[in-house]
């Protein structure tokens, strides 16, 4: 059977803590008790851990032999502010399938309320990132970096930089990975409610992004963000794998 992963609160040495929610979690909700063995991810490795001690928010391990961990495919998603129960499930999926860093972005079409709101959010992402991570047992969470103006946002040339555009109605975004397959890194950005401008798309093309479509259909926000991650993160994946 498939032990849990959880992401370690505190780490010193051989010893692990897991506190306040996190811990109530893990003894309340799944019963945990003195002896029981998890997966304990810290930020050098992901290990066996055995629970030697239960309190009130606090649940302590001992850390024994190193657990395998997948190596993750490095993706950068750009996610433009947009409702924030779909854009929170967006984020949701896209932890779980891989991605390394996450960048809110405040678009031209992002609502001005919640592009304000977005700046006291940044506890909830982190939940969220969290408990998808160990529930996809990733050995660490995403970054999820503050909301970010498009126009502050720093350049990456070692990176494959793609945006999605409704339109455009060549180029797939498989048919790019195929042909820019040298890339170890992209960068993904998903545009708003209604998409990017046409500002914000000269934008891209001006600083090297490549334009790309999922196919003929319309999509929310959240699903292209999502199928995007799911097409990229296999091609890298597969890609690796091949070069390792």
């Amino acid at each position: 059977m498939t032990r849990r992963r959880f992401i370690a609160d505190e780490v010193s040495g051989d010893r692990a803590v897991l506190t306040g929610a996190h811990a109530d979690h893990l003894a309340r909700v799944l019963r945990a008790r003195v002896g029981q063995d998890f997966d304990i991810a810290t930020d050098r490795a992901v290990r066996r851990g055995r629970i030697t001690d239960v309190g009130e928010g606090r649940v302590v391990f001992e850390l024994g032999e190193a657990v395998p961990a997948a190596d993750l495919p490095e993706i950068t998603l750009l996610l433009a502010i947009f409702k924030f129960d779909r854009m929170e499930w967006a984020i949701e999926k896209c932890t779980e399938l891989g991605v390394s860093r996450i960048v809110p972005v405040i678009a031209r079409r992002t609502d001005s309320h919640l592009a304000a709101a977005s700046l006291k959010r940044a506890d909830r992402w982190q939940r969220i990132v969290r408990q998808a991570s160990e529930q996809s047992r990733r050995a660490a969470p995403p970054e999820v970096a503050p909301p970010t103006k498009l126009s502050d946002l720093a350049d990456r040339s070692d990176a494959l930089r793609i945006v999605l555009a409704e339109s455009e109605r060549q180029t797939l975004l498989h048919d790019v990975l195929n042909t820019e397959a040298a890339y170890q890194r992209v960068i993904l950005a998903i545009g708003p409610e209604g998409g990017w401008t046409e500002g914000e798309l000269k934008f891209f093309q001006d600083a090297g992004w490549v334009s790309v479509s999922l196919g003929s259909t319309i999509l929310r926000a959240e699903t292209a963000a999502i199928a995007a991650t799911a097409v990229v993160a296999s091609f890298l994946t597969a890609l690796n794998r091949d070069l390792a």
